[in-house]
């Protein structure tokens, strides 16, 4: 609430001026996250007049913060139902639902809003974002694009048209946007954004481009998961595995029981020829929860050691767990021409094709055959 709508009432009637001082001192509680006060102030407003617009809103905004967030929507909602249209209220309800991420909800109410104050950026950037999630793309880039007519260096606008792009996989777009956020410069500029950079070039498999940018995130936080996630899989994709293998256990080091980091380590060693190492992760990963990729990658150890009896077991127990997966019936029907069963080789791939799924790998080692 702001000081006029608390000078206006003031001038009404003395309870009204003691209502707005009583007012004035609970949203300064709250501001201060005395938030237990506060709510004894709108309590004390409540009781002299039970439907008061500022103790209302007041008591919604004090829940909230608390964490109360189904209890802050029945205030917003009572105090919507005695005066209609009120902005903060609409906003502070708005709020909860996306908190709960009740996105449509949210919007739904944040249109509202916008009939009152329909140039208010920030519940415009709230609605781009809540279409976002809920993947309505055309309306969330209009309403991105609409508070970029009104403010073109808009950084939440600009990061938020990022994410949209890159989450339906228009990674050279999403590039485009989170460039413009560099030309305040490196140093300014959010960690996230030098991160999310970084994941359009591992996406576009420019690895090598991306790697200044996980670089410099890594330099402002030495533990950053997704620095390092990044560091890792660029040099996984440039075949570098050794420097792989270097981030990959700096994860480990900070979060050793992270089971996909296991299995990426795992295939590291594997990939090094370090196969006693390799088995070691992939049994950590396991002995967490049953992990399909560290089952797959002790097969691939039994199969690289010439262990393909054993290397078969494992890949048709993965087959019917996931029978949809092409690598696992080419990993299973070169163990059968190792074993030389070209005709159970055959079969297994011919038994890939029977679902419908056209595989170019599965083709060509079926014309081989």
């Amino acid at each position: 609430m702001n000081e006029t709508q608390f000078a206006e009432d003031a001038n009404r009637s003395p309870e009204s001026g003691r209502i707005t001082d009583i007012s004035k001192n609970g949203y300064q509680l709250l501001k201060e996250n005395k938030v237990s006060d506060a709510i004894d102030c709108f309590t004390k407003i409540l009781l002299m007049d039970e439907n008061n617009n500022y103790a209302l809103v007041g008591m919604g905004d004090a829940t909230r913060k608390s964490g109360s967030t189904r209890d802050a929507i029945k205030y917003y909602q009572r105090c919507l139902v005695h005066h209609p249209g009120n902005n903060y209220a609409l906003f502070g309800l708005a709020d909860c639902y996306k908190v709960l991420n009740q996105y449509q909800k949210a919007i739904e109410i944040w249109e509202q809003y916008l009939l009152h104050d329909d140039k208010n950026i920030t519940v415009l950037t709230r609605i781009a974002d809540a279409y976002r999630k809920v993947r309505d793309f055309a309306n969330s880039k209009n309403t991105y694009l609409k508070v970029l007519e009104m403010e073109s260096s808009n950084p939440y606008a600009i990061i938020g048209l990022g994410h949209l792009h890159y989450d339906f996989k228009e990674y050279k777009d999403a590039l485009c946007y989170w460039e413009k956020m560099m030309t305040a410069g490196m140093d300014d500029v959010d960690i996230r954004v030098l991160t999310s950079i970084g994941n359009c070039h591992r996406k576009l498999k420019t690895f090598q481009e991306g790697i200044p940018f996980f670089e410099t995130a890594l330099k402002r936080e030495p533990h950053n998961f997704y620095a390092l996630f990044g560091l890792a899989d660029c040099y996984r994709g440039l075949n570098q595995i050794e420097n792989s293998l270097k981030y990959w256990n700096r994860i480990l080091d900070n979060d050793p029981r992270n089971k996909m980091i296991l299995t990426r380590t795992g295939d590291a060693y594997r990939n090094l020829g370090d196969y006693e190492n390799s088995k070691l992760f992939y049994e950590k990963a396991l002995n967490i929860e049953f992990d399909t990729y560290a089952v797959m990658g002790l097969a691939l150890i039994s199969k690289a050691q010439g262990k393909y009896e054993e290397a078969v077991i494992s890949f048709n127990r993965l087959i019917q767990q996931d029978n949809k997966n092409y690598r696992l019936y080419v990993e299973l029907g070169e163990c059968y021409i190792k074993m030389n069963d070209r005709r159970k080789a055959r079969e297994t791939l011919e038994n890939f094709q029977k679902l419908g799924i056209k595989n170019q790998k599965v083709c060509e080692m079926l014309e081989s055959l």
